[in-house]
């Protein structure tokens, strides 16, 4: 299953995301700043795999404010010269309301969800769905997302993200 989403043209500059691990959980978070208000959903889109990783996708107004990664590094295959596409366009990205569903906060979307990382685990790829064409655009200065043709979110692309804290340093 798949969900939509649009692409909107971004008033003034483009968010820069903040990156936060939970030591704890190796849970990656990414935080995007407000970008322009506008109405729509208020929750979280859950999207999950079946090999029991998910990513929250989480939304204020219908429009993308972050996500989480709960999937553990060590689990996530690292790919070789792991690089985002190059994304020319800018915007916001935008979950249209559903009128048959309003008050509806959350959705959970089942689907093949794919994630890799770069050896040095910098860049982390999120593939939504099966391998399709689609546009990318840069949302925030380190989040690309894919969408493609039939307004559906494709993947996103992290770059720059923080090493995992070491907390074996601190004991």
């Amino acid at each position: 299953m798949q969900f939509e989403a649009h692409v909107e043209p971004l008033e003034g500059k483009l968010p820069r995301a903040e990156f936060r691990w939970d030591p704890e959980t190796d849970i990656l978070s990414v935080i995007c700043p407000a970008s322009g208000g506008g109405k729509g959903m208020t929750g979280t889109v859950d999207l999950e795999g079946a090999d029991g990783a998910f990513v929250v996708v989480d939304v204020a107004d219908g429009t993308f404010r972050g996500l989480d990664v709960v999937n553990w590094p060590d689990d996530v295959p690292t790919v070789d010269g792991l690089a985002p596409p190059t994304a020319s366009d800018t915007g916001r990205l935008r979950f249209p309301a559903r009128r048959s569903q309003p008050g509806v906060a959350a959705v959970e979307v089942d689907t093949a969800l794919v994630i890799e990382k770069n050896p040095a685990e910098s860049v982390f790829h999120i593939r939504v769905g099966r391998t399709r064409a689609a546009r990318p655009v840069r949302i925030a200065e380190q989040v690309v997302v894919e969408v493609d043709r039939q307004h559906r979110v494709a993947g996103f692309w992290l770059v720059d993200v923080p090493p995992f804290p070491n907390v074996e340093s601190g004991a």
